[in-house]
């Protein structure tokens, strides 16, 4: 008994020895910060001198005395609202009509697919090149059919629409769950529905998108995370905010004060009422999921 014991514990030893880099990395540069950050966002911080404890004045500023503080917030939330449902109307659309059993319809799901995996820097720099107001791709061919494009990313009505133009461009990552979801509904279902006489449509509403909201659901849910931490391309395409403040995303916020105020105590404050924004909005979707979402066959 006693060398079963002995025998088991060098196993878990051995377990821990190969995930030890792991735990180590976690703890070090995931746990540690993320608890740091809580202590910090009541404090007033420069990283050049000590942390000095200021209770909720950072939170109190957030809310009552920072003007750009509800408009970031405001910019993300409107960014949320159109790409969030567009992207999963474009993304079902596209899974439904890749879907479809022709002759290399491999090569059409890849061409969709890659733009998902250029990395974010480089699909930024060249939609600045694609939506150039005198020498881009998009005002070019706009001149073709008669129509003078608009100054994209230099006028405040359309920077923002640029941005979402740009993300569901890489809308191909969800179409191919989405794709999945479809692949896995049984075929029974569609046999059973044709001999009661079902046309395409019917289908579509009584089957096909019932039995997908799980994935929907799953792409919904990581579709409010990305928005609200939208960063990147506003920061590349866009770095002071855009035009008139347009694309001046709370993440792109909460970097600046960071890193251009060196002001890391508000930016901690920042850091976790979005946090805490994501995880009310979160669960609230995941408290309607019982209305809509179907699970089993």
């Amino acid at each position: 008994m006693a060398r079963t014991r002995n025998h088991r514990a060098r196993e878990y030893l051995v377990g821990y020895l190969f995930v030890s880099p792991w735990l180590i990395g976690f703890l070090a540069f995931t746990l540690w910060p993320f608890l740091q950050s809580i202590y910090l966002s009541f404090t007033r911080y420069n990283i050049v001198s000590p942390a000095k404890w200021v209770g909720g004045a950072n939170y109190r500023m957030l809310l009552t005395e920072d003007p750009l503080f509800w408009h970031s917030a405001w910019v993300t939330i409107r960014f949320a609202l159109v790409f969030v449902p567009l992207g999963i109307v474009i993304g079902v659309g596209l899974a439904l009509l890749l879907n479809v059993e022709v002759k290399g319809m491999a090569i059409f799901r890849t061409i969709f697919y890659l733009p998902s995996i250029v990395p974010t820097v480089a699909t930024s720099v060249l939609f600045i090149w694609i939506l150039n107001p005198n020498i881009g791709l998009v005002n070019r061919m706009l001149e073709l059919i008669g129509v003078k494009g608009p100054a994209w990313l230099k006028t405040a009505p359309w920077a923002a629409h640029s941005l979402v133009l740009m993300a569901l461009w890489g809308v191909g990552g969800s179409m191919v769950i989405y794709l999945a979801g479809l692949k896995d509904i049984p075929q029974y279902l569609y046999e059973a529905a044709t001999i009661d006489g079902a046309n395409a449509l019917r289908k579509l509403r009584h089957i096909t998108l019932p039995m997908m909201t799980p994935v929907i659901f799953f792409n919904l849910i990581m579709g409010i995370i990305g928005a609200f931490q939208y960063f990147t391309q506003a920061y590349v395409m866009t770095p002071n905010g855009g035009p008139e403040q347009s694309t001046y995303f709370y993440s792109l916020y909460l970097y600046n004060r960071a890193w251009k105020y060196v002001d890391m105590g508000y930016a901690s404050a920042m850091a976790w009422m979005l946090f805490l924004v994501i995880v009310i909005t979160t669960a609230l979707v995941f408290r309607t999921q019982r209305k809509w979402v179907h699970y089993g066959g």
